[in-house]
Formats: structure tokens, sequence, C-alpha cells
């Protein structure tokens, strides 16, 4: 099974119902925009209504986690790009740190974790900072190379104890 930590509107998901996935917002609500460009709606409808901060699930429950949280920490409270992203909160650094801790708590080991930041505002070299792991790949991408797609990994505790990396005995 799949966690989308901060659904959102599900924007990048090719199947909003997929039934691989349970997504998660802490929001439910259907945004409307007039403009010149004519009517904006975006619903949000997480599958389960909570913070990814402390997700409802049981440790090692996934096997992927799709981490993307607000990125802005200076968007108007009425914004458009407020009401369809979010907003980082004020202690943001700490707020990240515990989702990060939050989607490796819910993955299982050897599980992966996919992080998608755009550093309009925040750079990723910040919050990587913030990761309990270091980062395997990652791809940048859209008109400015601003926003970032990056994979970690939850090691497996029970091989490193035993003297295992990536399934094979060191020597």
């Amino acid at each position: 099974m799949i966690l989308d930590a901060c659904c959102g509107s599900r924007m990048f998901w090719f199947d909003r119902a997929d039934s691989r996935s349970i997504c998660v917002d802490k929001r439910r609500e259907t945004l409307i925009a007039d403009s010149r460009q004519g009517r904006r709606v975006v619903e949000v409808a997480p599958d389960v209504k909570a913070n990814f901060m402390a997700l409802p699930f049981r440790e090692a429950s996934f096997s992927l986690v799709i981490f993307d949280p607000p990125h802005f920490a200076r968007n108007g409270k009425k914004s458009w790009m407020t009401k369809k992203y979010g907003t980082l909160g004020g202690d943001w650094r700490n707020e990240l740190r515990r989702g990060f801790l939050e989607c490796f708590r819910v993955l299982k080991p050897e599980g992966t974790l996919i992080l998608k930041w755009n550093e309009n505002e925040v750079s990723v070299a910040e919050i990587i900072k913030l990761a309990p792991e270091r980062p395997l790949i990652g791809n940048r991408y859209g008109r400015h190379f601003e926003s970032h797609w990056i994979v970690f990994t939850k090691p497996n505790k029970s091989l490193e104890a035993d003297g295992q990396k990536d399934g094979h005995r060191s020597s």
C-alpha cells in the first residue's frame, strides 16, 4: 500500500482514485476562485483527514510514502497559492522534521520515501538537512528547475544489526 501524506488535490496522480493508495491531508474542502481565466475549482478530499506530523497508522505499514508538504512560508493567508498548496507554519523546520520522522515511522524497512519539494522560498539543501536519512537520488524539473523529486530509503535495522548491508554479509 502507498501513503500520500500530504495529498492536497492529488495533482500529480494519474488516477486520483487509485485503490493502491491512501491519501491524507489535514483539510477537506472545495476551493473556488474566479479570475479572468475563468473559474478554478480545487477539491481537497483525502481518504483520511490527519496531519502529517501525527499519522494515524501503525509503524511499518507502507512500502512507499510520498511526502509533498507545503513549500511556502510567506504567502498571504487569502492567496490562491495558500489555499491550493497550504503554507508552512512559523516553526516550519520543526514541523517538517516531525513530518519526516512520521513518514519514516510508517514506512516499512527498505521502503521508499519520495519527497517533492519546490525551492521557490526554501532551498532543497535546507530541507534535506531535516530528514533522518540521506537521500539516494533526485531530479530537478520545471521552467526554472526549482521543483525536486528526491528518493530516500528506510534502512533495515535488523540487517544492519546482523552485519549485513543490502542483503549481503559484510566481510
